[in-house]
């Protein structure tokens, strides 16, 4: 199956119904058993009975939390009389992550600055490491002393 390429000119976009569709993705995401079932289901469909098994709640539970992820189009749900077979869509998670990349300026400003810093901090360190020339010392005779006999 190819997936085709689709331009949509900025005047057919329905900025309400992505909002929407944003505010069902994010809701989705925000609990961790949801994110652990996407987890799962990345590169593989799984029937429900199996996504279930890891957890330490109902089956029921589990339904509902997938019920969540359908109505958020991250996953779909195909069903062969009782048996249920669930699967990652990945559209909602790309849409998700283009509205996000709008604010990686932001992070990408303070990793600059970060990264600023722990240069001059590597600059000095080095600068302290290096070793100091010191003058070198003459070598003396040990002068003797006078409670020191010679021997003769």
């Amino acid at each position: 199956m190819r997936a085709e390429l689709r331009v949509v000119p900025p005047s057919a976009i329905d900025t309400e119904a992505d909002s929407g569709r944003l505010n069902l993705v994010f809701f989705a995401l925000s609990d961790p058993v949801r994110r652990q079932i996407l987890e799962r289901l990345d590169g593989q469909a799984l029937l429900v009975s199996e996504l279930a098994a890891p957890f330490d709640i109902s089956l029921q539970a589990v339904s509902r939390h997938i019920q969540v992820l359908v109505r958020a189009g991250l996953v779909q749900q195909e069903r062969s009389g009782r048996i249920s077979k669930c699967s990652l869509e990945v559209g909602p998670l790309f849409e998700a992550a283009v509205w996000m990349n709008r604010y990686t300026k932001y992070w990408q400003q303070q990793f600059e600055l970060l990264a600023a810093t722990l240069g001059d901090i590597d600059e000095r360190r080095a600068s302290e490491a290096k070793p100091r020339r010191r003058t070198p010392r003459t070598a003396t005779k040990a002068k003797p002393t006078k409670n020191s006999s010679t021997r003769t």
